[in-house]
């Protein structure tokens, strides 16, 4: 046999890969480059007066700005809920067979996704515009009462924020093998049960990465409720700014605390990610295939 002959595949698919490897020196170059290039940077920014780092110090942990980031943080959890719940109950909507309700369901996603956030939180704003009192039954409020800038600001974060997710669900749930249903209605499963306890925890590893990055979204979305006077963490720090005149500091107190919540967000994201696929790791698509027909089986049997 030759030489040639006696050269496995592997080898040469390693050898092609090798091949493409930079040198050791070139890739210690490259990080040498991009290290120095990040700590100039660095230490221009750092050095540049007009970025008033005292005054960013001094105003970090201030109140009013504290009182700002719990609002910024109270808006996101409640918004982020409802959004969920609605979206999940647009998401079964518009999946449905019912023509009337999945036809609402699309008319609220097409609505809600298609207009500016931003006109929609000064719509809920100015509400009292259209209609200035608001009748249930015998029942009668003033609009003014009812539509605070915080009820204005929950509500079209809130319905915005359904139309999305209402479209992230709709996707994991049709990740799903369709087979996986039809299997728990043999068992006896009604639909309800069957899309609870088999449907909704195989679409979590679809559905938990973008809702992910709709949370984040939404931290930064509450900003636009300073247009509509909500004391949040943005419009805190420009009524600070509007007495100091320090409009770059203080925007960097904003910045700073922003990216200080996300980058917590980002590592619960990974966290719960990780969970979410700790069956994947190692495994080949016919192995998941089959551990994700064994809960379903299982919570079958359970059922019967």
């Amino acid at each position: 046999m030759s030489g040639s002959a006696s050269i496995q595949p592997d080898d040469r698919l390693r050898d092609v890969k090798l091949a493409h490897v930079p040198f050791p020196v070139t890739r210690l170059a490259l990080w040498i480059f991009t290290l120095a290039v990040a700590l100039g940077f660095a230490y221009i920014v750092a050095i540049n007066p007009n970025f008033g780092w005292p005054v960013v110090a001094q105003y970090l942990f201030d109140p009013t700005v504290i009182q700002g980031l719990w609002v910024t943080l109270g808006l996101t959890v409640v918004a982020m809920i409802i959004g969920v719940v609605l979206g999940l109950i647009l998401a079964i909507a518009r999946m449905s067979n019912d023509r009337l309700a999945s036809s609402l369901a699309s008319l609220f996603i097409w609505f809600f996704r298609g207009t500016p956030l931003l006109v929609q939180l000064i719509f809920w704003y100015n509400m009292s515009t259209l209609f200035p009192r608001i009748s249930i039954g015998i029942a009668s409020w003033d609009t003014n009462d009812l539509i605070t800038p915080l009820t204005a600001a929950i509500v079209g974060l809130a319905l915005n924020e359904a139309a999305y997710m209402a479209e992230i669900i709709r996707g994991g749930l049709l990740s799903v093998d369709k087979g996986q249903a039809e299997t728990a209605e043999a068992f006896g499963m009604n639909k309800a049960r069957a899309l609870w306890r088999i449907i909704i925890p195989q679409a979590m590893k679809s559905i938990v990465p973008p809702t992910g990055n709709q949370l984040i979204s939404m931290i930064k979305a509450t900003s636009l409720v300073s247009v509509i006077a909500m004391a949040d963490l943005l419009y805190s720090v420009q009524s600070i700014y509007n007495r100091t005149f320090e409009i770059i500091p203080m925007l960097l107190v904003a910045v700073l605390w922003y990216l200080f919540i996300t980058s917590i967000l980002n590592v619960g994201q990974g966290a719960i990610e990780r969970y979410y696929n700790r069956g994947d790791r190692g495994s080949t698509p016919a192995d998941r295939t089959k551990e994700n027909a064994t809960p379903m089986v299982g919570a079958a049997h359970e059922h019967v």
